[in-house]
């Protein structure tokens, strides 16, 4: 069995976290501005460019041989 996550479950863990993500970005933004338009563009640009990021980092992780990571860091035996 494939444990494998497909391209769009991976997208769309990324976009529903970074609508969590953003609103608190958001909104701290806000409190430190005191600006609505401010903390919009804040979010906005954040939003874009962490969802990308997201995106690229669970495609490395999906390249990793599952085990491949715990073989690396297992100390190995005199």
């Amino acid at each position: 069995m494939d444990q494998r996550e497909s391209h769009l479950r991976s997208v769309l863990k990324g976009f529903t976290w970074r609508i969590i993500a953003t609103s608190t970005t958001m909104s701290i933004a806000y409190f430190i501005t005191g600006e609505i338009g401010d903390a919009l563009k804040i979010g906005a640009i954040e939003f874009v460019g962490k969802i990308f990021i997201y995106y690229l980092h669970e495609r490395i992780w999906q390249a990793i041989p599952r085990g491949k990571v715990r073989n690396i860091f297992k100390r190995k035996k005199p």
